[in-house]
Order: C-alpha cells, then structure tokens, then sequence
C-alpha cells in the first residue's frame, strides 16, 4: 500500500498527487512511467512519473480524470492509501550531450515534459520551453516551467492566457530567429506531436516524442501499446516511451488510441453514477 501525502488539484481536470514510495524514487529518471492499481478491484494504469524526491522518498504523479480509474483515483484524499504503485518502468529519456533544446509540451502532457525540462536545465543545458494549453483555466506548472527554462513561451487556442496561438506557431518563430537546437523534445496529443514532427523535419532538427498508447501489463508481453517506427512495430512500455518523431507513424498512433473512446467514457459515466450513490 502506497500512501498518499499531498493531493494538490491543478485545474478542473488535471490532479497532482504526491505518494510515499522510496524504492521508486530512488531510481526513477525523467521519462519513466509507474503502473498503479487503486484497489484490489482496480485496473492497471500507467501514469508518468511527474517528479520525484530521493531524500523524502516521494513520487509525484499528475493524472487527467478522463476514465474510470482516474476519476475513482481523484476521490482519493491525502492519508489515504494506493493499492499498487510499481516502478519505475520504460526508458529514462536521454539527456546526456545536449547544448541547447527545445521542450514542447502540450495539456496535461506537461506533467511529462517538466521532469524533462527540470533535468536539462538543472544539467546546465539551455532550454526553450514551450507549452500549450486551450485556454487559460486549463494552464498547469507555469511557475514550474518558469525557473527551469532560459525561455519560455506560454500559448493558448483563444488567447485567453500568454500568447494566441498553437506551439508549433511559438517553435517555428524561434526557429526564424535563428535558434538552432540539437534536439527539439515535444510531449502532448498525438496530433501536436505529428504536427510539430513535420516542422522540425522540414528544418532538419532531431525530434523525441513520448507515446502513451493503450498500456496493460508494462512488460511488452500484453501488445497493447505497440506502435510502428520506421516500419517496424514498437512496444511503447519496453521499447519507449521516447521514440524518433520523424519515424513514427501517428496516423496509426491515433486510430488505435481512438478505439477504445466509448468504452472508456461508458466506463467513467458509470463510475460517476456509482460515487454519487455512494456519496448519498
């Protein structure tokens, strides 16, 4: 069991939590993901490791409430406890011999990209970070972004917050200024990540996404997050999560993520209609 000691609710959708468990903290690197059940009951999900502290033993997790798990995950308070909590898994991205990069982060992908960001500035990389939001009431983590970034640059869809706009408007400008990044490291929806994909490979720059396919098991036996990269097919949870954006074929990404859309929003509504008879 796996405690939970700080819950902290970002915006409407998006909670942070920060859980006891030092066996993971100890080990975990930016990039790397957990799988945590939050009963016996409970289904297995994989959420990214948002941050860690080695010295207190702390995992900090950042979830959307989009399913069922994640929505019965937010009706946990602090002092309760997580059933499991395993970790930590996949592939640490890799940051040695960066000068200068470009980290695009995009919604509650953000929680993903900080560990990122923080790692390389902390390094004494330079770092231009990008984040996008659809409007102000969804923006998370800009202090955090903030003072780990040599830039940054804050957009939304309407212009309610920072500047109006998509990220790969705020990318391509830097690009024009004459920034030149060895690596450009962009995490969010699927379709942000194509698009940024196809910037970059029209200006030649090395680009890493992270993939969070449908994930079961985390070993690679269960198949359910294979992708195709370079024409050969990929498990995101052994093999990934950071693969070659110019190289994976999103359109596929995208098909497969969207076949489970109904039974998933079929699985939150009755999750809600059965706290709310608990509640009363």
């Amino acid at each position: 069991m796996y405690k939970i000691l700080k819950k902290e609710v970002l915006n409407p959708t998006v909670t942070k939590m920060v859980i006891d468990a030092p066996l993971i903290a100890k080990k975990a690197e930016p990039g790397q993901f957990v799988i945590l059940r939050t009963d016996a009951d409970g289904e297995r999900i994989p959420l990214t490791v948002a941050d860690y502290d080695r010295e207190n033993g702390t995992v900090t997790i950042i979830f959307q409430i989009v399913g069922a798990t994640t929505n019965q995950l937010n009706t946990f308070n602090e002092g309760d406890y997580i059933q499991d909590f395993v970790g930590p898994l996949g592939t640490p991205t890799k940051t040695e011999g960066l000068k200068k990069v470009a980290v695009v982060g995009g919604g509650v992908g953000c929680a993903i990209a900080y560990p990122v960001t923080k790692k390389l500035y902390e390094m004494g990389v330079e770092v231009h970070s990008i984040v996008g939001f659809r409007n102000k009431d969804l923006v998370i983590l800009e202090d955090e972004f903030k003072s780990h970034s040599n830039v940054f640059k804050l957009m939304t869809d309407d212009g309610s917050y920072g500047e109006k706009g998509l990220v790969t408007n705020a990318l391509e400008q830097l690009i024009e200024e004459g920034n030149t990044y060895d690596e450009v490291i962009t995490i969010g929806p699927l379709i942000m990540m194509k698009f940024v994909s196809l910037l970059t490979k029209k200006h030649d720059i090395k680009t890493v996404v992270s993939m969070n396919p449908i994930m079961i098991d985390g070993t690679g036996m269960c198949g359910g997050c294979r992708l195709t990269v370079g024409g050969e097919t990929k498990f995101a949870c052994v093999d990934g999560p950071d693969f070659d954006g110019h190289k994976v074929d999103f359109d596929e990404a995208i098909k497969r993520g969207q076949m489970y859309k109904d039974f998933e929003r079929h699985a939150y509504e009755e999750s809600c209609n059965l706290l709310n008879k608990e509640v009363k």
